[in-house]
């Protein structure tokens, strides 16, 4: 199938649909909105659901099998941190703390995109590999660990070189000027123990002790369910990005590009990656789009505190206003394609 007619196709897919539909609703301002109860509730459902699978997987395949895709996940996403970096540094000319801010951002994961692009597979009639929600926990405190840490070293260099005359300087983002940084022991606390990672770690535990024959009883609510709730979600997500739609002029036209060329580049060289690795062909869609999504739930709540110099209407409206539809419509059909034809080169597994 070409790759158009799988843009097309996709786009006439429910979750897609819904998600459009929740812009529209936001853009003629519609009161319409999922109650707070139900929009905390569905994130926590989609991580269970992940990591249940994800267990169940790891333990069908040992762990042995998962020991290098994961490095090689964890290798890229930090090399690619980097490159962010110098991309919005030097070529964006954005300030050292919202370039550490975005760099993150893009360097982490979305465990709301991973779910729409689960959905994606199954309606395409294929599977990937479960274990992968494993690479998923993994993946989302890294990014932030290295961004931060250099952000932290940074701020370090530059409080020395103006030395105890020099008045403490807030970020060019207008951040609290001299506020006190925190130490890169509570950034990992707080990344690995927030909700989503919490959640998701905690499922691929119970998933891999009660294993196939224990999900029996609770697969009606994991799995038979699943699809319907992303569904939902992508309503809320809709109505958010729709508001964030009019944000985008602070973004401006460089950050605009960088939120679709880059994530097009990592996603692409994630599916070779994971083909070269022996990923099936819905693996390695599943991959690159781990290396293509960008954290909106995560990233505000670990760099609001980490990087507070940053400047979130930039880090939060590129990856939810932007990348997000971006790849969940354009991306994910592209990577299909593209991995298709590289197991076509080498025989992969279909």
């Amino acid at each position: 199938m070409e790759i158009l007619d799988l843009i097309q196709s996709n786009l006439l897919t429910p979750i897609v649909l819904f998600f459009l539909f929740g812009i529209v609703a936001a853009r003629v301002k519609s009161d319409l909105r999922i109650p707070d109860a139900i929009s905390e509730f569905l994130p926590i459902y989609l991580l269970a659901a992940i990591g249940l699978h994800g267990g169940i997987e790891m333990r069908n395949t040992g762990l042995g099998q998962i020991a290098a895709p994961m490095a090689v996940a964890v290798a890229l996403s930090l090399l690619f941190t980097l490159n962010h970096y110098w991309i919005l540094r030097r070529l964006g000319r954005f300030n050292m703390y919202d370039s550490y801010a975005l760099a993150s951002t893009y360097g982490a994961v979305g465990a709301v995109t991973f779910s729409v692009g689960l959905s994606f597979l199954a309606g395409q009639g294929l599977e990937s590999e479960g274990y992968l929600a494993a690479v998923l926990a993994v993946l989302e405190p890294a990014a932030f660990i290295l961004a931060i840490f250099m952000a932290n070293m940074a701020a370090a260099r530059q409080a020395r070189k103006r030395g105890p005359a020099g008045g403490p300087a807030g970020g060019p983002a207008g951040g609290p000027a001299g506020a006190p940084r925190p130490r890169m022991a509570s950034v990992l606390r707080q990344s690995v123990t927030g909700k989503a990672i919490a959640v998701l770690l905690g499922s691929i535990v119970i998933g891999y002790i009660i294993g196939k024959e224990g999900f029996e009883p609770i697969s009606v609510v994991f799995d038979e369910m699943f699809v319907g709730a992303i569904v939902i979600f992508m309503i809320e997500m809709g109505v958010i990005a729709g508001r964030r739609l009019g944000d985008i002029r602070e973004v401006g036209v460089f950050l605009t590009s960088f939120a679709v060329a880059v994530p097009t580049l990592n996603g692409l060289v994630g599916v070779l990656a994971a083909t070269a690795l022996g990923l099936s062909t819905g693996g390695a869609v599943m991959f690159g789009l781990l290396l293509a999504s960008a954290s909106f739930i995560a990233a505000p709540a670990v760099l609001r505190h980490a990087i507070p110099e940053a400047r979130p209407g930039l880090y939060i409206t590129s990856a939810l206003g932007i990348t997000f539809p971006y790849n969940i419509i354009v991306l994910l059909p592209v990577m299909l394609a593209a991995s298709v034809w590289a197991h076509g080169l080498v025989g992969g597994t279909p």
